[in-house]
């Protein structure tokens, strides 16, 4: 099937789900007030705020009642665009694979639709919440899938039963999702040493390492697996690749960078891996940050181009901000500050002169770049950033 045909068929199960598709948070949120009793909206609160905070049983408890029928459709909906972003790619590339595992399947809105696209291939959804699993099983029976089972495994307690051809695992590796992962070497560059201690660490704070170690052991001789995680960071995406290569994993194809709506918000998410046990790939992985969208500037240009007085004649955020701050012409330094954080992070701040004009440079071993140039005579309102980003450092 294309990928087009995919989507639209998506659209409908999303339909026959009762999820509906929005553009505009307030119609979003008006449509939820609707369908949701204010004990339903107090209770959902109370459980989202837990999961942040907590760990494993948190976790279940908000899947369990995010799986009640009358909360489900009002919750889900806000990941329409994932669902059809994500489950597009995944339904095209199932190739000539029998025997399908999808790990983390939540309700199992996507399973059903891959097992209703594909009837001649053989499904298996597992999650650790038991409401969701029920509600799962019941919309498989009423969709006909015979193709298709579910079952309430939690892969950190127990074992998966079966050996897969292919395994996707969506949003369901790495779940600690405010982990900022591992730093680079200094806030001058990006690259990451092979510290065995600090990956051994990031694994084990997401729960990546035994999640990875259980299903890889489920795959086939050829076995292909399916892997899209919140790791579009470097700090993050570095680590789990290198978890993936270390377990035998090599890329299919290059991967691809994800991007829908939760609504109105634009998330980045991904990237989106086919990888295959096959040894012999051609492909490497790539450790280096994200092109920046669009060409970095010159910042000279600025000073004749600028058509607002009050913006900056320079403003760059992306990683190649460091590059342009490497080439500014005649630069002398005014001040300047690095510290190493309580999170891990190595933290610089510097105030100076240059030729283009006054600029502030920050950077941190998490892979944030900033430069900031302004005319001489706007000079105090970059010393009070400066200020602003040092005494928030210490604070």
């Amino acid at each position: 099937m294309t990928n087009n045909s995919l989507r639209q068929s998506l659209h409908s199960h999303m339909a026959r789900w009762g999820l509906k598709r929005f553009t505009s948070d307030a119609d979003y949120f008006a449509w939820q007030r609707i369908e949701l009793s204010s004990t339903d909206l107090i209770q959902l609160r109370k459980v989202v705020a837990q999961k942040h905070e907590g760990g494993h049983l948190d976790e279940v408890a908000f899947y369990d009642l995010s799986a009640q029928p009358q909360i489900l459709p009002a919750l889900y909906s806000q990941r329409y665009e994932y669902y059809i972003e994500v489950g597009s790619r995944v339904a095209a590339r199932f190739g000539d694979a029998a025997h399908i595992l999808d790990f983390g399947c939540g309700v199992g809105i996507l399973t059903t639709f891959y097992a209703a696209q594909y009837h001649e291939k053989q499904f298996v959804g597992v999650d650790r919440s038991p409401a969701s699993i029920a509600v799962a099983r019941e919309r498989a029976q009423g969709l006909g899938l015979g193709n298709l089972r579910f079952e309430c495994v939690d892969v950190e307690l127990q074992a998966i039963a079966g050996l897969y051809d292919l395994i996707v695992a969506t949003h369901s590796l790495v779940q600690a999702e405010q982990d900022p992962g591992i730093p680079s070497q200094n806030w001058q560059t990006f690259e990451r040493t092979h510290d065995s201690k600090q990956q051994a660490l990031f694994e084990q704070r997401t729960g990546l390492d035994i999640r990875l170690d259980r299903l890889s052991a489920l795959l086939a001789q050829k076995g292909r697996m399916i892997v899209c995680e919140k790791t579009r960071q470097l700090a993050r995406r570095v680590p789990l690749q290198r978890a993936l290569a270390a377990r035998g994993l090599g890329l299919v194809e290059q991967p691809e960078l994800v991007r829908y709506r939760l609504v109105e918000e634009v998330t980045d998410d991904g990237p989106f891996y086919l990888l295959g046990t096959e040894a012999g790939s051609t492909l490497h992985w790539d450790e280096l940050p994200e092109p920046d969208e669009g060409s970095p500037c010159d910042p000279m240009q600025f000073k004749t181009h600028a058509t607002d007085q009050d913006a900056p004649l320079y403003e760059n955020h992306g990683p190649s901000a460091q590059g342009v701050c490497e080439q500014l012409h005649e630069k002398r330094l005014l001040k300047d500050t690095t510290r190493q954080e309580s999170d891990g992070r190595q933290l610089h701040v510097e105030l100076g002169q240059a030729e283009e004009g006054v600029y502030l440079y920050c950077a941190n071993t998490f892979d944030q770049r900033q430069l900031v140039i302004v005319e001489p005579a706007r000079a105090l309102m970059l010393e009070s950033y400066y200020r602003q980003i040092v005494e928030g450092a210490s604070g």
